[in-house]
């Protein structure tokens, strides 16, 4: 069974420390590791440098607009309690913003320095997934990112106030935080398989292949989860944007393809 010891992980000087920034702190630290080791055996025309400077506007991006995103979608919460909107210790950020910010910050970052898109988004797609593994765990102290009732061995634990109205009565919930966690290894293994067997002129592929095997994976993952911010009819708003990312994904690996034949 999971249960969270609870949101802060200690104080100092008057200063409460919470588990899921130092979770997600530790994501983009080993996120960053993972791409300088990467870059140093298959990408050594790449700086540290370069790293180090893109990395910076990434992380910056990625969490304004997975704020923002997150905002968006349960605008009628943050309408009445606008102070809550900076305070994303508390959890309430979307990998779909995250991404996306990204995406979009680099396009003009390679843009102006001339660099290969497609090559960079290989290189930080693997920072990128390491750092969901790792910062899917945040999601457990925070009691969050949960799935349908279940009575299995690693059931986990809601506290009453965090669970939805229908579901009240239910103290055990699977761990869908969990199961992407495990999923995302699992696409970080084959992208580590891909990255031994490409060439050099099918920049893109090992991306395109993060976002399509990823996306799949949210769809999945969406179907049992109960605390999606935002639903339309039956279907979670994730479903949507992954599918999204699925169609954009696809697409991107049929011209990797073309633009090397």
């Amino acid at each position: 069974m999971f249960k969270s010891p609870g949101y802060i992980a200690f104080s100092f000087l008057s200063i409460d420390v919470y588990w899921y920034g130092i979770v997600m702190s530790l994501a983009i630290l080993i996120g960053i590791i993972t791409i300088l080791i990467i870059k140093n055996k298959f990408y050594k025309d790449i700086s540290n440098e370069k790293i180090f400077d893109i990395s910076f506007i990434l992380i910056i991006v990625g969490i304004l607009f997975a704020r923002l995103y997150y905002v968006i979608l349960d605008y009628k919460y943050f309408i009445n309690h606008p102070f809550f909107i900076p305070c994303i210790w508390n959890g309430g950020i979307s990998i779909h913003g995250a991404i996306l910010g990204g995406i979009i910050a680099f396009y003009f970052y390679a843009k102006k320095y001339k660099l290969d898109y497609l090559k960079y988004a290989d290189l930080f797609s693997f920072g990128l997934v390491v750092g969901q593994i790792i910062g899917r765990w945040g999601n457990f102290f925070n009691s969050e990112a949960f799935g349908l009732p279940c009575n299995l061995p690693w059931k986990l634990y809601i506290p009453y106030n965090m669970r939805p109205l229908e579901f009240k009565n239910y103290e055990f919930f699977h761990p869908a935080f969990l199961y992407e966690s495990i999923l995302n290894f699992l696409i970080l293994l084959i992208m580590l398989y891909i990255l031994n067997k490409k060439s050099e002129d099918k920049n893109g592929v090992i991306f395109f292949t993060y976002l399509f095997l990823y996306s799949i994976v949210r769809i999945v993952i969406e179907t049992i989860r109960l605390d999606s911010v935002l639903n339309i009819s039956n279907f979670h708003f994730a479903h949507i944007a992954s599918l999204i990312f699925v169609i954009f994904s696809l697409f991107g690996l049929v011209y990797v393809n073309l633009k090397k034949n």
